[in-house]
């Protein structure tokens, strides 16, 4: 692996043009933020970084319905819209296009807050005519990115979705989970939620480069151990798992999270939809050039010829003999490791409805 990213911390190095916008902006190079001659004397290596900006999201509704055929929930909660993670493979980064940014560096430092958002969810589940659905958070961007441990939006969410007893499924690359031990435990009691902990490598050096603001893999396995101490159902979303690159490891990290108190598991393949595929590309000259064409072709392979496929019930796992082949292997290590494949019962049997300050609403 190599590294040549003056973008220290991105998985992007640069903003793609947004497929909506008719004009594409090209700044001049910023000699400070690249360490070159006018900037800091150090060079590189102590360049300016790129700086995040956060942004107010004044929607006022917080419950986004799931059209999808192939995600098992009927709503998502998605505090923040981008992620600081900055993982460089994200499906997620054409959805920053919409808000008229790139879907390249501004992904990543450009991330949009719905401060809002418990009282928002508090005042969903409160209505007379709501009943509770299933319920996911980080269906599109980590609930759990570094900003969370500041504004704690997730934190407020759980604590709302504890009191009403509501369902959800979590998914996070993030250890900072263990924080809402306490809701989450909450929840636990009423079989009224699960946790997937994200996990793509166990390989920390390629884990900085490609999820670079990401939890380590080891603080993920750490936050599984302790989410599992503390009864709360936790598993992996070993997601995406590329091939000629991550695929490999699929075995090792089932077994990590067998030892690790894990108790399901599912996974999925890498697709790029989009700019997403400049941004992974440019990421594969940057940090593992002598791996790309086999990546890119291996990725083909498993898309029906593409580097994306959109069609439901394909798309997460692939066709072909490549994903075949990952498919059995994914079903014999679990069967190993004693992981099941099936999502943990999560029910909304215990729900009731309340409001701040007072007791069930019959």
């Amino acid at each position: 692996m190599t590294s040549g990213n003056s973008n220290h911390g991105r998985g992007a190095d640069s903003n793609p043009p947004n497929r909506f916008e008719r004009l594409h902006v090209e700044l001049d190079a910023d000699p400070w933020a690249a360490g070159e001659e006018g900037g800091d004397e150090g060079g590189e290596d102590e360049a300016r970084p790129r700086k995040t900006e956060f942004f107010c999201d004044e929607s006022r509704s917080i419950l986004t319905p799931n059209r999808s055929e192939d995600i098992s929930s009927e709503v998502g909660i998605n505090p923040y819209r981008g992620c600081e993670h900055g993982c460089a493979y994200c499906y997620a980064r054409p959805y920053h296009e919409y808000l008229g940014f790139s879907a390249g560096l501004d992904f990543e430092s450009k991330i949009v807050v719905k401060h809002d958002a418990a009282e928002l969810l508090e005042a969903a589940l409160s209505a007379p005519r709501y009943h509770p659905k299933k319920l996911s958070m980080s269906g599109v961007t980590d609930c759990y990115q570094p900003v969370e441990r500041r504004l704690k939006i997730t934190r407020g969410c759980l604590e709302v979705l504890a009191r009403f007893r509501h369902p959800v499924v979590l998914i996070t690359k993030n250890a900072l989970v263990t924080r809402d031990i306490d809701h989450l435990s909450e929840l636990a009691r009423y079989q009224a939620v699960a946790v997937y902990l994200s996990i793509t490598t166990l390989d920390a050096k390629l884990g900085r480069v490609l999820e670079p603001r990401a939890s380590s893999p080891r603080g993920r396995l750490a936050a599984m151990r302790e989410l599992a101490a503390a009864g709360i159902p936790v598993g992996v979303s070993a997601a995406p798992m590329i091939p000629g690159l991550t695929d490999h490891e699929l075995p090792e990290i089932l077994q990590a999270v067998a030892e690790a108190g894990g108790s399901f598991a599912t996974y999925s393949l890498v697709r790029l939809p989009g700019a997403v595929a400049d941004v992974f590309c440019a990421w594969l000259d940057r940090h593992a050039p002598e791996h790309k064409e086999k990546v890119l072709r291996r990725i083909r392979e498993t898309h029906g010829g593409r580097l994306n496929n959109t069609t439901p019930r394909e798309r997460m796992l692939g066709t072909g003999p490549q994903a075949d082949s990952l498919r059995q292997m994914f079903r014999s290590v679990c069967r190993r490791a004693n992981l099941s494949i099936k999502l943990p019962i999560v029910t909304e049997a215990n729900f009731r409805r309340c409001q701040a300050g007072q007791g069930e609403l019959f």
